[in-house]
């Protein structure tokens, strides 16, 4: 069962403004989201930590219960928030948009979220927050994000 978005520790927090509005830019998160962890790399990479969910699964448009490598929708709410969360051998975490528009530009926030269990859990924290590859990767998927909404 994937945990709770809301029991989890804070980890850090990144946004970009997106000049479009909200359903534009929940469609384009959607789409790049389902398509930046559904990889090959990805698959492999949930399967080695021993990821819950290693494949899709569930309704599509992404809904509470669709999956993807690594993570389960836990909240999907149109135009305001979309709740990834997942558990592997390392971690229980959660990567949590939220979307707040005023019409024509929206602001997305992406909040992470993640507990790391143990001495394994410790030295994965370390390679992947420690090492800010997390906050590349978080960066990456919100420009993407607000490419794909501009267009």
């Amino acid at each position: 069962m994937h945990p709770d978005p809301a029991t989890l520790p804070f980890v850090d927090e990144h946004g970009v403004e997106v000049a479009a509005p909200a359903d534009a830019v929940w469609e384009a998160l959607c789409r790049v989201a389902e398509g930046s962890f559904s990889s090959p790399f990805a698959g492999r990479f949930a399967r080695l930590v021993g990821c819950e969910s290693t494949g899709p699964a569930g309704p599509r448009p992404l809904a509470e219960g669709s999956a993807f490598p690594g993570f389960v929708v836990a909240r999907a709410e149109p135009g305001s928030q979309l709740a990834l969360a997942g558990r592997h051998r390392y971690s229980d975490y959660a990567l949590v948009f939220h979307l707040e528009g005023d019409g024509g530009t929206t602001r997305l926030r992406a909040e992470t979220r993640a507990r790391f269990p143990g001495a394994s859990g410790r030295l994965y924290r370390a390679a992947v927050i420690g090492t800010r590859g997390h906050v590349l990767v978080t960066k990456r998927l919100l420009n993407a994000v607000k490419r794909r909404a501009e267009r």
